[in-house]
């Protein structure tokens, strides 16, 4: 079962999240059909969300991940909630790339130059919105660099995603080490060189690390404590409902031009690839109810 661990290390200096999301990635293929690459790309982004969803409070949180590159992959979107659950599509899910120079799947290849976005629905009037150019479309540095930037977080992100020959996840996780305000001197130093010295995550998940075992290795000589673990998961929650909702929003006009045609429309959910067919019928009865 995927599940993220929360810690602390240093007295409260350190604050750390580690997941294992292999079945989460391999749902998230097997609904998209994604090439290895992309599956690669949307794993890390989906086990980054889940982290990040787990630092939320409220209960109806919303966190929203958009990655827009200039790569053949087009962009990534994930979206998370307070309790770990996931879900996420990329654009183009077949593309195809060669191993990038160190005979891995290339990620930043297929993602490109372009804009991170961070969207966090918290319930108030506006959401916050953060954002900072990717530095490397391998999403790992790219969250890394955001931290530091848009929310002034020294933080340290790994993500990884390990293929099966027959293009199944065999491995998926991650970790998000920060570093709190008050954080002195030496425990910046410590955990910097500690990092340095780290193998890559994959090799970590590679050999079989659990969640508790990655952060133990990264912080074990700073007093790891676990404060507890959540299940994360991917979770698609479309509707008839909400694709009622969304048609009625895109405005009279479309909806009568749509009436009009005289045929039935599928809607078609991002997340899942469920397709919801809606009559004509429903199309007026859709219009009067925006009318109201």
């Amino acid at each position: 079962m995927d599940y993220i661990v929360r810690a602390t290390a240093a007295d409260n200096q350190i604050r750390a999240f580690a997941a294992t999301t292999r079945e989460t990635v391999e749902t998230a293929r097997s609904f998209h059909n994604t090439s290895p690459v992309a599956t690669a790309a949307l794993g890390r982004l989906l086990t980054a969300g889940a982290m990040m969803g787990a630092m939320m409070k409220g209960e109806h949180d919303i966190l929203t991940l958009q990655v827009k590159g200039d790569g053949p992959l087009g962009g990534i979107t994930v979206t998370a909630d307070s309790s770990a659950s996931v879900k996420g599509y990329v654009q183009n899910p077949g593309v195809m790339l060669h191993a990038n120079a160190k005979g891995k799947l290339d990620v930043g290849g297929a993602v490109g130059a372009g804009i991170l976005n961070v969207i966090r629905d918290l319930g108030m009037k506006e959401p916050y919105n953060g954002r900072c150019e990717l530095q490397t479309g391998e999403i790992a540095e790219d969250l890394t660099y955001y931290f530091a930037v848009s929310e002034q977080v020294p933080s340290s992100v790994g993500l990884g995603v390990l293929m099966k020959k027959d293009n199944t996840v065999r491995q998926a996780g991650g970790f998000i080490l920060q570093l709190m305000p008050f954080a002195p001197e030496e425990v910046v130093a410590g955990l910097e060189r500690k990092l340095a010295d780290v193998t890559s995550v994959t090799s970590m998940l590679d050999a079989g690390m659990t969640p508790e075992q990655i952060l133990q290795e990264l912080l074990g000589e700073f007093g790891l404590e676990i404060n507890d673990t959540l299940p994360t998961q991917y979770r698609c929650d479309c509707s008839r409902e909400r694709i009622e909702r969304a048609l009625i929003s895109i405005g009279r006009k479309d909806l009568l031009e749509m009436i009009d045609e005289g045929q039935p429309i599928e809607v078609d959910c991002h997340f899942c690839n469920k397709k919801y067919r809606v009559t004509v019928d429903e199309l007026r009865e859709l219009l009067r109810r925006s009318s109201r």
